[in-house]
């Protein structure tokens, strides 16, 4: 078994290790139904963000609902790490029970038959996604997640601000001129819509996607926070104290 990525960045090997003891203390205190009442997946958020959007504060929207809620966040290089990490994987098989598998199967083969084009990486992030959110509340930053889990459940956030706000948000945050600014945001947002395109067959601009859309612009990353719990709230996915 291949060690993968996680002993060569130990950065981020710090960070997987802490979401996964999160999660794995999130799974521990779930209560689990009889086999009718079962849940497909516990109650998610799926957050993306435009490229600089709301600067620095934009990035941390996530990380501080994660702390709100008590949920774990698992961002798009913490899910990378994870999907090329085989001991991580085989962890998240075991965690599951024959309920599990099999939701976990079916799910799998009906994203399988869609229009998403197979490759390793890509089935290795899916398994991955799928894992956690069957197995306890969670915050997914990127890659597409909303696309992957069950759009029967969860909240969709997309953060968003004008194109000129993203380029001097990303320039500032990077100390780059707005020229170079402006040609890596170009670059990124590219891949990303190429991402979701080669492996979902969508418009990557579709709207529809997303539950809540909040232009950073208009709102304060405090304000942003409040406005998703408050979502989170009136769908019934936490508690009115903000817990899950």
């Amino acid at each position: 078994m291949s060690p993968g990525p996680l002993s060569r960045h130990p950065g981020i090997g710090k960070l997987v290790e802490r979401q996964m003891r999160n999660w794995e203390l999130a799974r521990s205190q779930r209560v689990v139904p009889p086999e009718p009442q079962r849940k497909e997946v516990e109650e998610f958020m799926a957050v993306s963000r435009a490229v600089g959007a709301g600067g620095a504060g934009g990035a941390e929207i996530a990380t501080a609902l994660g702390e709100r809620l008590g949920w774990p966040v698992f961002n798009k290089e913490i899910l990378h790490a994870m999907a090329d990490d085989d001991r991580i994987r085989t962890q998240l098989y075991d965690s599951m029970d024959e309920r599990d598998l099999g939701w976990f199967e079916e799910t799998f083969r009906a994203l399988a038959q869609s229009e998403f084009t197979k490759n390793d990486y890509f089935h290795r992030l899916t398994h991955t996604i799928l894992a956690l959110a069957r197995q306890g509340h969670a915050i997914f930053r990127g890659r597409a997640a909303d696309l992957i889990l069950p759009a029967t459940h969860g909240l969709r956030v997309r953060l968003t601000a004008p194109r000129r706000a993203c380029v001097e948000a990303y320039a500032e945050h990077h100390r780059i001129d707005p020229d170079r600014a402006r040609e890596e945001v170009d670059r990124i947002e590219t891949e990303r819509a190429d991402f979701v395109r080669r492996h979902f067959g969508i418009d990557p601009a579709e709207q529809s996607r997303h539950d809540l859309i909040i232009n950073l612009q208009r709102l304060t990353p405090a304000q942003t926070i409040e406005l998703i719990l408050f979502a989170l709230k009136i769908r019934g996915m936490v508690s009115a104290s903000g817990t899950g």
